[in-house]
């Protein structure tokens, strides 16, 4: 089947250029002008005056099954993944049960793949059951099919432990990726410590207790020569010990989530849960330094931590109900209309860390970019019409976010995984 994308300002090799995407056999074939006589194509997506990226990759999605089902599935996951523009995704293993063998990884990947409506890449645990001290099996894991490694949710506690990770994981060409939490300094907190949890009276999670725990880490990877991925740094403090560990030659990379760049503790106006994430906020000066670290390189790329969770969870307020928040439909959106029409980010440099940053980063070859000979996994989104944020019209199963009732830029229209649709907004124009 040949698709022509017709007349998009299409993002490529580092620039945006109006042109056609000629697309065979779930390939790109051509990019150009004029490339075909219309009469030899089966289907004309027509994206004049819209953009069209490589499909975004997202490093860090979860999953709620098995077990958490009523949150989240794979399948409805996925398409939450698909209009929000993703075509590779990469989910965290915090499952019940947790695929801590190589017989549970695999039978979780196979569900990935048969469920999944875009690419799913899947992550293994540093640890048993995520909370133990003991290893899993690494070389067994890699076998099995892991993307990368992480106790995403719960942190390593132990050095010794960590660094036993390292050794095997940096044998095995894999990357540790780190949710940083020095338990021994969380106390039992819900929201950032600072003037909002006073305001609130609510016990406060310390800054230090991720930056204590990255400079520990830093010094392991140091030592082993692991890839150390940092998930979602939120403090000014950690950026400046990843910026001077990279000076320093440390195989570190680090991600951010779209809602530490958006909000801070002080958008914080009442007990509302849909604010309530780990890392939390933090305040107004670490909002900042997250976003200058994206102009100045430190920060490698985003990645939502898609934390679905049901509406009645959520409405308990900051004290029991859980931590995460919604954000593969809305990352792209957000993030282009509170940033980049703000002149806080070009374009172009969101969608790098949004696609081919990720991908070039993890070694992810069946990313598509947009590029003849590369898979057709293409996304497309009006940048022009605004779009207002409904609880009632996600994809995902679950709705918890402070964006909704918001209105933004940016909705995908179209996204092809392989050269095939796997979401169209209404009104896209397609011609078949």
């Amino acid at each position: 089947m040949k698709v022509l994308i017709q007349a998009g300002k299409v993002y490529s090799q580092d620039s945006l250029t109006t042109m056609d995407i000629l697309i065979e056999g779930g390939k790109i074939q051509a990019l150009g002008q004029h490339l075909v006589d219309q009469d030899e194509i089966d289907q004309v997506i027509d994206a004049s005056g819209r953009l069209v990226t490589p499909g975004l990759v997202d490093i860090h999605v979860h999953y709620r099954e098995p077990g958490f089902e009523d949150k989240e599935t794979i399948a409805s996951g996925s398409r939450a993944a698909a209009r929000g523009g993703f075509t590779s995704v990469c989910t965290m293993a915090n499952t019940n049960p947790v695929p801590d063998t190589p017989e549970k990884l695999s039978q979780l990947i196979q569900k990935n793949q048969s469920d999944g409506k875009v690419k799913i890449h899947q992550y293994a645990p540093i640890t048993k059951d995520l909370t133990s001290d003991q290893v899993v099996d690494i070389p067994a894991m890699k076998e099995a099919g892991a993307f990368a490694l992480s106790n995403d949710g719960q942190g390593v506690q132990s050095a010794a432990t960590m660094y036993q990770a390292m050794i095997a994981a940096k044998e095995q060409g894999l990357a540790i990726c780190a949710h940083l939490e020095d338990r021994s300094l969380f106390n039992n907190g819900v929201i950032n410590a600072g003037k909002a949890a006073e305001r609130l009276e609510l016990p406060g999670i310390l800054a230090v207790a991720e930056s204590s725990q990255l400079a520990r880490d830093i010094e392991l990877a140091r030592a082993t020569g692991v890839h150390y991925h940092v998930c979602h740094v939120s403090t000014a403090a950690s950026l400046n010990l990843i910026r001077q560990a990279k000076l320093d030659g440390v195989n570190i990379t680090c991600e951010v989530a779209p809602h530490h760049l958006l909000f801070h503790d002080g958008n914080i106006l009442k007990d509302d849960a849909n604010y309530k994430m780990n890392p939390p906020l933090r305040n107004s000066s670490d909002q900042e330094a997250l976003v200058q670290a994206l102009n100045d390189g430190t920060i490698d790329l985003i990645a939502t931590d898609h934390a679905p969770h049901t509406e009645e969870e959520k409405s308990q307020g900051f004290l029991k109900s859980p931590f995460g928040i919604v954000g593969s439909e809305t990352a792209f959106m957000s993030l282009y209309t509170l940033l980049v029409k703000r002149g806080k980010l070009s374009l172009e440099r969101l969608i790098a860390l949004m696609s081919d940053q990720p991908r070039q980063l993890f070694h992810l070859e069946t990313a598509g970019t947009i590029w003849p000979g590369q898979a057709a996994d293409i996304s497309i989104f009006n940048l022009d019409r605004p779009y207002q944020v409904k609880a009632s019209d996600y994809a995902s199963k679950s709705s918890n976010s402070p964006l909704n009732n918001t209105s933004l830029y940016g909705q995908t229209e179209y996204c092809l995984v392989n050269g095939e649709i796997v979401y169209q907004a209404e009104g896209g124009n397609s011609n078949e």
